[in-house]
């Protein structure tokens, strides 16, 4: 039987009664949570890095109809999802969740494996801000800069923005997404007040029975899927949020909805504004990135160009401080709940005067330096081997604790709640989420090759499903250990919640 002790962390940043400190309350409202959340989708970079492969390998002009299938799968999804947030607000998010509904044993598994994927996600995202950087910098200043350099200053920025506080950090990707939403929806707007291309505007790249036609329907929409990866970031800001009861369903369903509106549009306007068979020979051209850069450059002009690739750059930092931020807080949430001894103290700190969580941060900082330098020194380009190797895996990771998270849901408001208890918000509606997500995990291990490009035969490619199932046993294994061994450790994990959202 689970025991039911529960660290309740109150207004002040510690808990008198168990020691555990919090992270600074208020310090964010809906905006800036949506914005973070946002922030991780990175738009313009699943936009001009994820639609032309899509087009030429995935579902062909059905692109925008997988992004739409995507939204919908989501939207259900994160039904469940937000409901559960409801009464339960953690800087853990699914290790919570997960505690909750399934028991501390899964949920420690789920957590770390959630933990998992957002700190190899920050160092898969230095990689390709680096292939961006490099490029921009010596095409249009003429400076060759090595890409590290870029890898570097990306790292520094992401350490010194945790540091000082969420709040810090929503500021300037406030700045950054403004900017590249902007230049995206100015292309996406001037196509359609044109009429389209050549052809108009036709329906048939919005009709969902044209993400099947293309070369891989599965490809296209395990791609859909991946460009929305950390949207579920709303959750973990709770503590730190104005109104987390309020704000962090509302933001979930707007990252979601709004974030799957915008692909669906602007992936329709670029394929519009080419025509659909130029577009999809744009798309397996040795420049793909001129599905996006042909129309803008016809509708809006070269300046628009030329600052979209500068916003590629600032877009992929934006996603990596984001990623950095979602990393730090479920290594913070994980050890202010001391399972291993040390932690506590440790990187279960909170900043005395910003409240962040600053000592998790830096330990993220380098696991990502140790990774970035690892491949640099394997050699590995920053594009083909960093970003989409680290991608992938991280990928596989999250979207297991999605599907799990979504049965956890199931299990919680069967025992739970009979008042919030619904056939659709508390049983249908996560069981169809988490179904889908399992079928999106083999989505990916079946065109995880196709998905790696130039990387197929790597060895990271090939070991990335024992990776995911080592962290899985890992945490399975040591929970249990802790249950058996030492179970008032055991009986913290995953139970640390916010006094006014705390189980009603």
């Amino acid at each position: 039987m689970e025991p039911s002790a529960t660290n309740v962390l109150s207004e002040g940043t510690e808990t008198p009664e168990s020691g555990v400190s919090r992270l600074k309350p208020n310090v964010i409202g809906l905006l800036g949570v949506v914005f973070m959340a946002i922030a991780t989708a990175a738009p313009i970079t699943a936009m001009t890095g994820n639609v032309p492969f899509m087009m030429s390998s995935g579902s062909g002009i059905g692109t925008p109809a997988a992004f739409l299938i995507a939204m919908v799968v989501l939207g259900i999804f994160s039904v469940g999802f937000t409901t559960m947030s409801k009464h339960i607000t953690a800087t853990g998010a699914f290790y919570g969740f997960i505690s909750f509904g399934l028991g501390r044993t899964v949920g420690l598994a789920a957590g770390l494996l959630a933990a998992f994927a957002y700190m190899v996600f920050e160092p898969s995202l230095i990689g390709i801000f680096s292939y961006f950087a490099h490029n921009t910098v010596s095409d249009q200043i003429g400076v060759d800069v090595p890409w590290w350099v870029f890898a570097v200053i990306m790292l520094c920025i992401n350490a010194v923005g945790t540091w000082f506080g969420v709040a810090v950090a929503e500021r300037l990707l406030v700045v950054l997404l403004a900017t590249e939403v902007t230049v995206l929806s100015i292309m996406a707007v001037s196509v359609l007040f044109h009429g389209g291309g050549p052809e108009g505007i036709s329906l048939a790249p919005i009709n969902p029975v044209n993400a099947f036609h293309g070369a891989s329907a599965g490809l296209g929409l395990f791609f859909a899927f991946w460009s929305w990866v950390g949207f579920e970031s709303t959750a973990m800001y709770g503590e730190e949020s104005k109104d987390p009861k309020r704000i962090i369903p509302r933001a979930t369903m707007i990252a979601v909805l709004g974030v799957g509106a915008f692909y669906v549009f602007v992936s329709w306007m670029a394929i519009s504004g080419s025509g659909q068979d130029k577009a999809i020979e744009l798309a397996g051209s040795a420049n793909p990135m001129d599905v996006f850069f042909g129309p803008t450059e016809t509708y809006v002009g070269h300046w628009a160009v030329s600052t979209m690739q500068w916003l590629m750059i600032t877009g992929s930092l934006a996603c990596g401080m984001a990623f950095h931020n979602c990393a730090a807080r479920y290594l913070y949430a994980l050890g202010r709940e001391g399972a291993i001894p040390g932690l506590k103290n440790t990187i279960g700190r909170t900043h005395p005067k910003h409240g962040s969580p600053h000592i998790a941060g830096l330990l993220q900082t380098g696991v990502a330096a140790v990774l970035v330098l690892a491949f640099g020194l394997a050699g590995k380009d920053p594009y083909a081997g960093l970003y989409t190797l680290l991608a992938v895996l991280g990928t596989m990771a999250i979207l297991i604790v999605q599907a799990v998270c979504s049965f956890a849901v199931m299990a919680y408001f069967r025992n739970n709640h009979p008042e919030t208890r619904h056939w659709f918000k508390t049983f249908l509606a996560p069981l169809i989420g988490g179904v889908a997500m399992l079928g999106v995990v083999l989505l990916l291990v079946i065109n995880m090759d196709t998905a790696a490009g130039t990387e197929a035969g790597s060895l990271v490619l090939k070991a990335t499903p024992y990776l995911v199932g080592l962290v899985i046993l890992a945490g399975l294994g040591y929970a249990t250990y802790l249950k058996r061994k030492e179970p008032a450790r055991y009986a913290l994990l995953g139970r640390t919640v916010l006094e006014e959202t705390h189980e009603r």
